[in-house]
């Protein structure tokens, strides 16, 4: 009686997996449904935030993904599709943010930090160099030392 009872079980939470929504969309041209693929993976859910729109399975990106589809329909270009879900979600969304004032650190700052560390480790090995120096008079004694550690080595 317990094995049928979970079997049950089992099956009414499998039958709950196979009726999940699965977006099906049909486009007048592969080229349509070609930048539809690509701007699914350029656009990032707004919910998951670590996935793209095509990926995710949060209702948001289930309603991004319908928008997207209704403006391709409407004969809308990439850019105003992003330009769209840009004002509509801010900059966030892209994976890869336009270059302006808000991103500029975005796009430089990991640059200006692997610069600076460089910098900074110039400074440190020349400091370290410079109280390293030998200096270059020596007295006539050192010299002399000098010299007989040499001529006891030639021999």
């Amino acid at each position: 009686m317990k094995r049928w009872i979970a079997a049950v079980v089992m099956g009414l939470s499998l039958a709950g997996v196979a009726h999940a929504a699965i977006d099906t969309y049909e486009f007048a041209k592969e080229a349509d449904r070609d930048r539809f693929r690509e701007l699914t993976k350029e656009l990032r859910c707004p919910k998951c935030q670590n996935q793209d729109i095509a990926d995710s399975n949060a209702p948001i990106a289930a309603d991004l993904r319908r928008e997207i589809f209704r403006m391709l329909g409407e004969g809308k270009d990439n850019q105003q599709i992003i330009d769209f879900m840009v004002d509509r979600y801010g900059d966030f969304v892209r994976y890869k943010p336009a270059l302006n004032a808000k991103t500029a650190l975005l796009w430089f700052g990991p640059a200006g930090l692997l610069l600076g560390g460089f910098v900074v480790i110039a400074v440190i090995v020349r400091r370290r160099l410079h109280r390293a120096e030998i200096p270059d008079s020596f007295s006539a004694e050192e010299c002399e030392r000098f010299n007989h550690l040499l001529d006891v080595n030639q021999e």
